[in-house]
C-alpha cells in the first residue's frame, strides 16, 4: 500500500493531557486509507500503520474519530523525546498502512 507524507500539528488528548499526544491524519489521506480498506477491521475501526518522524520509525494504529472526522494518530512519548517534539509542533509524518 502507498505511503503518505504530510505535516500535522501535535495535540494533547483532552481527557489525559499527561500521557496521550495525537495528530490528525489529513482528510484526503484519511479518505484514501478508508477507501483502500478491505475485510474486517481491528477493534474500534483501527488501521495498523508504520510511521516515521525524522529519524524515528514505529508501528501503531490510527483510529477513526467521529469528533475530529478523520483518523487520529497516537504519537508515543519516546518519539516526542527522540525528535524533541511537544504539543503545538507540526512535524512531517510519513505514514504507511500495513496489511
Amino acid at each position: 500500500m502507498t505511503g503518505y507524507t504530510f505535516e500535522a500539528t501535535l495535540y494533547a488528548w483532552d481527557a489525559r493531557t499527561d500521557t496521550w499526544i495525537f495528530a490528525d491524519v489529513p482528510f484526503d489521506v484519511a479518505d484514501e486509507i478508508e477507501d483502500a480498506q478491505h475485510g474486517p477491521r481491528r477493534g474500534f475501526g483501527a488501521v495498523k500503520v508504520e510511521v516515521t518522524i525524522g529519524a524515528t520509525t514505529w508501528r501503531t494504529s490510527i483510529f477513526p474519530s467521529k469528533e475530529r472526522r478523520t483518523f487520529v494518530l497516537p504519537v508515543k512519548r519516546a518519539v516526542l523525546t527522540a525528535e524533541s517534539l511537544a504539543p503545538g509542533d507540526t512535524p512531517r509524518f510519513t505514514l504507511t498502512p500495513l496489511t
